[in-house]
């Protein structure tokens, strides 16, 4: 099955990236906002300065053409007898464009120069002002909006907004390219958790290159300390099945019947748990490859050894990619631990998030909610529902969780709806093949 997603490092990094950006860009804007305000009282000073300087000569040419020469589309000019201002102003801003006003054109400095701000609180404001030409008229203008930030602000904000986004975008790929590494790595320690060895590209920087040589000699001395137990477990195993084999020759020889029964019997015993605990320690080490098989074929081919003790209802063939030998390996211990704690194993398989799920229900006392996880521990013992005078080392439901968990299956419990344990095998997926270990 796919690891479910889960926020990374480079997805934590990138969120400050965006934030810094933001802020970046929110300061940037407020900065623009306030070298705008400057620069737009600068252009309104100079317009106005040019404005009366030749409106001051095409009066004097043709006193007609003033008005209409003098207006555009930012400022509307007028002449009349009478100034539009009444008064020369107070306002401290409009003091200090009237003297930017004369320090552009330094021969307007005698002139009546009478400036006022004219517009909604909060709205568009015009700057309107009024002065005396040469022969005695006023001229009067407007200059339209000068409060408006767009001229200069429109042209800085995309521009800021285009150099942030491009600056964003480009961190965000030098990160993921750096983080690389780290992904691969945080992927593989998942994997090495689920049990299985794989070869981690030491790449990156030194620090991210020498971490992962550090997980590959790892790696490596973990599978050798596994394949190391298995055999030494293995070799006891063959070695004891020796004076076992004798123990069964000279039990058929004593006279006393009661008494080579036991002796059987304990050798029956022993001989399941070596069996039990080979099966478990195959778990850790099997290869397999993934196939398409059908899952109601191997239910039946599975299940076939225990006769009326199991039953299956699966009507039709059901087709899945997965891995044969894995998944009937935990079948089989599933099916086993149900029909030795309930008597008989039912066997149903379902849909369930995309994925089939194979359901092993029995008819015994049951678990407790409480011990789902602990009874996934090798060698665990319930007390009184599994009482220790059973067969086995509580090893078929661990077994099956290693295979499930090497080969990204899942195993799952729930309380039977008429009393009982269902166990939910998710059939492997898959979605990465396990690697050599």
């Amino acid at each position: 099955m796919a690891r479910p997603f889960a926020p990374r490092f480079a997805v934590y990094v990138a969120l400050v990236f965006m934030l810094l950006g933001v802020l970046q860009l929110a300061a940037s804007l407020v900065f623009y906002q306030s070298i705008d305000r400057q620069t737009l009282n600068e252009d309104h000073a100079r317009r106005i300065a040019e404005l009366l300087v030749v409106s001051d000569r095409i009066h004097a040419a043709d006193p007609d053409l003033t008005a209409t020469t003098m207006s555009t589309r930012h400022l509307a000019a007028a002449v009349s007898h009478a100034p539009r201002v009444a008064a020369p102003t107070t306002d401290e801003a409009l003091a200090r464009i009237a003297r930017r006003i004369v320090e552009w054109e330094p021969s307007l400095g005698g002139r009546s120069l009478r400036l006022a701000m004219q517009g909604p609180p909060g709205g568009k404001c015009d700057l309107v002002g009024s002065i005396r030409l040469t022969d005695g008229h006023w001229l009067n203008f407007r200059s339209r909006d000068i409060n408006a930030m767009w001229p200069v602000a429109l042209r800085a904000t995309v521009l800021t907004l285009a150099t942030t986004v491009a600056f964003l975008a480009i961190g965000l790929v030098a990160l993921h390219v750096l983080t690389r590494p780290l992904r691969r790595m945080s992927d593989a320690a998942d994997a090495i958790g689920r049990g299985r060895q794989v070869v981690i590209a030491e790449g990156g920087t030194p620090d991210l290159r020498q971490l992962a040589h550090s997980m590959n000699l790892m790696q490596e001395r973990i599978a050798r300390l596994l394949q190391d137990q298995a055999r030494s477990f293995e070799a006891i195993s063959h070695d004891l099945r020796t004076p076992l084999s004798r123990q069964k020759v000279a039990a058929e020889l004593i006279d006393d019947t009661e008494l080579a029964g036991v002796i059987l019997t304990s050798v029956d015993e022993m001989e399941a748990l070596l069996a039990s605990l080979q099966r478990f320690l195959r778990a850790q080490h099997l290869e397999a490859e993934p196939e398409t098989l059908d899952l109601a074929e191997l239910v039946r081919q599975v299940l076939f050894p225990y006769g009326e003790h199991a039953l299956a209802d699966i009507p039709e063939p059901i087709i899945a990619r997965t891995f044969r030998e894995p998944l009937a390996l935990a079948l089989t211990a599933l099916v086993e631990n149900a029909i030795q704690f309930g008597g008989e194993a039912r066997i149903s398989i379902d849909r369930h998030e995309g994925h089939w799920r194979i359901a092993i229900a029995d008819s015994g006392p049951g678990i407790p909610s409480a011990y789902f996880e602990a009874i996934l521990d090798p060698f665990f013992r319930l007390d009184p529902a599994r009482a220790r005078d059973t067969k086995g080392f509580g090893l078929g439901i661990p077994t099956a969780h290693r295979l499930m968990m090497r080969f990204d299956g899942q195993l799952t419990f729930a309380a039977a709806p008429g009393g009982g344990l269902v166990a939910r095998l998710d059939v492997p997926h898959p979605h990465e093949a396990p690697t050599r270990p």
